[in-house]
């Protein structure tokens, strides 16, 4: 694999380009026509910093992560070439520990911190 090419399902936390999936906590507002999944943290987890050695090694945003690429790799939904993330503080903070510490979440989808303009975006 050439190292400057990561195949990987890059996921921002940034507004949904054309070619996006959504992942949403809780029952924010979802825009239409997007490939979407949804996650909701348990209290217990909301509480806890996340992926603390004490919650479930695949919790909610693992989950929902994994029903977003099977329905895509079945052609259920749309091809998608990235997912934006709408979600709270810990929730973002929940995608962040999943995507570290999941491996199946690692091996399918990757981390994109970059500053992302839509209007520009080529993947």
């Amino acid at each position: 694999m050439n190292p400057s090419h990561d195949d990987r399902i890059p996921v921002r936390f940034a507004p949904a380009g054309p070619d996006d999936a959504v992942l949403i906590e809780g029952d924010a507002a979802a825009p239409p026509g997007y490939p979407l999944a949804r996650f909701r943290l348990s209290p217990g987890l909301v509480s806890h910093p996340a992926g603390c050695a004490c919650c479930v090694p695949r919790g909610p945003v693992t989950d929902a992560l994994g029903r977003l690429f099977l329905a895509r790799a079945r052609g259920e939904v749309r091809w998608f070439r990235a997912v934006a993330v709408v979600a709270s503080p810990a929730g973002e903070s929940a995608v962040r520990a999943a995507l570290a510490a999941d491996r199946v979440a690692a091996a399918r989808f990757r981390l994109d911190d970059r500053p992302h303009d839509i209007r520009s975006c080529e993947g």
